[in-house]
């Protein structure tokens, strides 16, 4: 049961952005306005694919039903609303037999307005439930918005079309090939090496710890003993396991692919899945769920018709049938990798929002995973050294699931961050980290077990020391509960909420930030404007705003320039009046609704960059300084590209 539910839900985390793939709606809605008979009238048309039924609006609340629902700032006067349609009313199965008015095919709803006075614009929504079969879809909510017209009547409100030469978004004055110095650079080779390296290594030591698993560990003695004695020679077994070994490498470069095509599609998909509050609501239950499974509450596997169908290919011979061997580990492995790259996917996707940081990542997954095949093939004497398999691997279990709940945590914060709620403060977010630490610490001591474990009869080293690390990073995290300068964890920095975002804060800690009033500032006051493209969400923003900008020369040299922070995963809307569609110099078409969808096409637009942090000086006429940077944790390297870009200001 649980298999049918997860997997669909590791499914649509893939598919979220593919959303030309989506199939047509059940019911599909058009808006018009009308005056015809002398009462304003707004007019929702509903279409009905065939099979499914649009319940009425006359259905009870108890039953399946349509509303309609007005928004708050709606003063019109709505009259009784009057549908058109064959209308029918059959017993229900589905809801013991009940009958409920519905409508098939079409149906149309005319809704008089009095009292438009004063009301320029008119927005609500129509919440509809429909059903085929033993489907049913909703409440779904589908939104319209009306304008009164000057002679009285309707029409339908749309947002305004902007296109790149009205300098809402694209800036001609912004020329990115022509910046007044030569410092600082836009491109991957200058400043993504040091990030892809650090990835690789994250994905690798993930890989090592997957080894340690009960699902891996049992596997690498017999899968080498199988290759070295099958062939007919040594060195034969030995090319083999070590072909085996490329393969599984392979299967998790691959397993990337796809996010390359998205990130080539649109540079914003990726940056949009990592700050998407849905899916990091997604994630979080996901790693609850991996968490709880590393319990021992249930096991996760794959359908075992994908498992089965895949084994029965390693038969064949040769490489195919050895690449086919590599892929059944792969699967059968996957109730023990799948937690982690689980949080390998999700932590690579929002460090910077590129496909080469998850390509990083699965690369060094998937090395680690190959090496001992490898290895053991190559030094067969070696496996006599391994330990065998016993309770120990249940423990690393137990211990990995603990390490899920921590990251579930960090998901909701994200959300948390990202939509303003406030239920996640710094303070709460440390708390709870702690506990999750305090349990994790009593677990291994064996002051706790869970009830399928037997007792811990003899505490061995290796659990003493875990044990003692895990208590140690617990009393780190305690001064994270203070309003003391010790609050500053700088080992975590940027993991969890920023400094800012505290229960010690009662004021507004959420700024938005505009740039049109910081340009006018820079033009006033004749100051360089330092641009910094940001994100709630943002661990590298966190990290430097808590460990690079607080240093004293930082610190001077940023007072010279007027500082401007656009969140770009804001996902506060704007008002009406500043919503519009985009229409870049390609043609293709976007709507901004959102602070964040605003701030990142103009960082697209202008900077040909989608990636956070990044960092922009541009004089008051908007001419480029010197080359916009990305993350910079080097002190001395941020400050030395902040007094170039002053220098070049200063020359002009």
């Amino acid at each position: 049961m649980l298999n049918r539910i997860l997997l669909p839900l590791i499914l649509l985390v893939l598919q979220l952005p593919l959303h030309a793939q989506e199939t047509p709606k059940p019911v599909e809605w058009t808006f018009t306005g009308s005056n015809s008979s002398g009462t304003p009238e707004i007019i929702l048309k509903a279409k009905i694919a065939p099979g499914w039924k649009l319940y009425s609006i006359t259905a009870t609340d108890e039953q399946p039903n349509t509303r309609i629902v007005a928004d708050s700032s709606w003063a019109a006067q709505m009259g009784t609303p009057v549908e058109t349609g064959k209308l029918e009313n059959q017993p229900e199965p589905l809801f013991e037999n009940d009958r409920i008015p519905y409508f098939q095919n079409e149906l149309e709803i005319r809704i008089p307005l009095q009292n438009l006075s004063g009301q320029q614009l008119l927005k609500g929504s129509i919440n509809y439930m429909a059903l085929k079969g033993e489907e049913i879809i909703g409440p779904e909510e589908v939104p319209f918005r009306f304008e009164l017209e000057a002679d009285g009547s309707l029409a339908v409100a749309t947002l305004k079309t902007v296109d790149g030469t009205q300098g809402i978004i694209k800036r001609a004055a912004i020329q990115l090939d022509q910046p007044a110095a030569d410092c600082g650079g836009t491109g991957l080779v200058k400043e993504g090496e040091g990030g892809l390296l650090n990835i690789f290594v994250l994905g690798f030591l993930g890989g090592l710890i997957a080894l340690f698993t009960p699902c891996v560990f049992p596997m690498i003695p017999l899968t080498v003993s199988f290759f070295t004695k099958k062939s007919q020679d040594r060195k034969k077994g030995i090319g083999n396991a070590m072909l085996y070994g490329f393969f599984i490498f392979l299967i998790y470069i691959l397993l990337s692919a796809p996010f390359h095509f998205l990130d080539t599609l649109n540079p914003e998909i990726l940056n949009n899945i990592s700050t998407n509050v849905w899916l990091n609501l997604l994630f979080f239950v996901i790693f609850v769920v991996f968490a709880l499974s590393f319990f021992g509450l249930f096991e996760i596997t794959l359908p075992s018709s994908i498992s089965n169908s895949v084994d029965s290919k390693t038969g064949v011979g040769g490489s195919v049938g050895i690449f086919f061997m590599a892929l059944t580990l792969a699967l059968v492995s996957f109730s023990c990798t799948g937690p982690i790259l689980g949080s390998l996917l999700a932590g690579s996707l929002s460090s910077n929002g590129g496909a080469m940081q998850l390509t990083a990542g699965m690369g060094g997954f998937g090395l680690a995973l190959a090496l001992p095949f490898a290895l053991f093939a190559l030094f067969p004497n070696w496996l006599n050294a391994i330990p065998k398999s016993g309770g120990w691997l249940t423990t690393v279990k137990v211990v990995l699931g603990f390490v899920e709940l921590a990251l579930a945590i960090k998901f909701l914060s994200n959300a948390d961050l990202v939509m303003h709620w406030g239920i996640l403060k710094r303070e709460v977010f440390f708390g709870i980290w702690i506990v999750i630490g305090l349990v994790t610490s009593l677990y291994l001591f064996g002051l706790i077990r869970f009830p399928h474990e037997g007792p811990v009869k003899k505490l061995g080293t290796t659990r003493k020391v875990f044990g003692t690390l895990f208590a140690l990073f617990t009393l780190y995290l305690i001064p994270g509960l203070t309003n003391t300068p010790y609050a500053n964890l700088k080992l975590l920095s940027g993991f969890p909420p920023p400094l800012t975002y505290s229960v010690y804060h009662h004021e507004e800690t959420i700024i938005v930030n505009d740039y049109e009033k910081a340009l006018k500032l820079s033009k006033e006051l004749n100051k360089p404007l330092l641009i910094d493209f940001t994100g709630w969400a943002c661990v590298n923003c966190r990290r430097m705003e808590e460990n690079v900008w607080p240093d004293a020369n930082v610190k001077a040299l940023m007072e010279k320039f007027i500082l401007v922070s656009l969140y770009v995963d804001d996902r506060k809307l704007l008002p009406d009046a500043e919503q519009f569609i985009y229409t870049n110099e390609k043609g293709v078409q976007k709507e901004i609704k959102t602070i964040g969808d605003k701030f990142v096409t103009f960082q697209t637009e202008n900077f040909k960059n989608a990636s956070q942090p990044w960092y922009v000086i541009l004089s008051p006429e908007e001419k480029l300084m010197n080359n916009p940077v990305g993350y910079t944790p080097d002190k001395q390297a941020y400050a030395d590209w902040l007094q170039c870009g002053l220098d070049a200001f200063e020359k002009k």
